[in-house]
């Protein structure tokens, strides 16, 4: 169990966070990489900004000594694994996914072994473990163009999320068996509710993650990635968008195109529901100690390293 990691009042936090970690940032050589689902705040003070694929790229090409990652523990990991010699900090232990937890390692190891002649294509949101198991990784930007490189002869199995596993073997046009995981965040949107913001709304265009389930995409004018949805709403020559997807995005499309409105999907309760809970554990002040105190520190076995990193590897390659 991850124990979080709190400012407490003995914690002497400087009047200015963002200048004092400006100043950590050049002591450390430290580059800080946030997702797009972060608080505004933390977007704010980060080097690099992005989805899963852009961060893991960032991750891969940095010089910096010190990565410092915004995000989630599986995205984390994911630095450390093409990174061992770097130290890699997460602000809060705690801030997991729902979706990498719904994929034990021990039940999908007995899993895949139901299915040996299929390779396992696991999406980028899953823990070291399972990227060790996995013989490609993808992210929601790049999964139908890996799938497609697969000869159709060779069966597929793809972890852990089935939303986008079922909207990758829309595309792709090819049946995969597919893990039964799934986003906390990415399935509290209620269709019913979507319709009335449509009706509200008639000019708003709707755009998805294909992590949501297949009753809202069925609404969706665009399907695509946090940053495939980010271009979207910056090339569309709409002013309206209802936003199925972690609110955290919003942020950024607001900076970048501050005359269009950005209306949140609703969730199925009156609840911020569709808020990333374990994003939302990253704070500056946490952001700010554990650059101050190189700590919480990302490590793994480096047998499980070495395993995952070919993977990760081959989804570079094939990107």
């Amino acid at each position: 169990m991850f124990v979080t990691a709190r400012p407490t009042a003995q914690d002497r936090l400087p009047i200015d966070l963002v200048a004092a970690i400006q100043e950590l940032k050049q002591s450390l050589n430290a580059v800080i990489l946030a997702h797009y689902y972060q608080d505004a705040e933390i977007q704010d003070v980060a080097d690099f900004i992005g989805d899963s694929l852009e961060l893991s790229r960032r991750a891969a090409s940095t010089d910096a000594d010190v990565i410092v990652f915004a995000g989630v523990h599986f995205m984390a990991e994911t630095a450390k694994i093409l990174n061992p010699q770097k130290l890699v900090l997460l602000p809060d232990l705690a801030a997991g996914c729902s979706l990498a937890d719904s994929c034990p390692p021990d039940a999908f190891a007995a899993f895949k072994a139901k299915y040996p002649d299929h390779i396992v294509i696991s999406y980028i949101n899953c823990t070291a473990e399972i990227k060790a198991l996995s013989d490609i990784i993808c992210t929601s930007s790049n999964a139908v163009k890996i799938v497609k490189q697969i000869p159709l002869a060779q069966g597929i199995i793809f972890a852990p999320d089935r939303n986008l596993g079922r909207y990758v073997m829309q595309q792709a046009e090819r049946e995969m068996v597919l893990w039964q995981g799934s986003c906390m965040v990415h399935e509290t949107f209620s269709e019913k509710k979507l319709v009335q913001l449509k009706i509200n709304h008639p000019n708003a265009e709707v755009i998805a993650h294909p992590e949501c389930e297949e009753a809202v995409l069925r609404h969706a004018d665009f399907i695509g990635s946090t940053s495939a949805l980010l271009k979207y709403t910056a090339e569309s020559q709409s002013t309206q968008f209802i936003i199925a997807t972690e609110p955290g995005i919003i942020h950024q499309m607001q900076k970048a195109q501050p005359q269009k409105e950005f209306i949140p999907a609703p969730p199925i309760n009156n609840c911020a529901c569709n808020e990333c809970p374990h994003m939302r554990l990253n704070t500056l002040e946490k952001l700010y100690l554990a650059m101050r105190d190189r700590s919480p520190e990302i490590t793994m076995p480096e047998e499980i390293r070495l395993a995952a990193l070919h993977p990760m590897q081959r989804m570079l390659s094939m990107s």
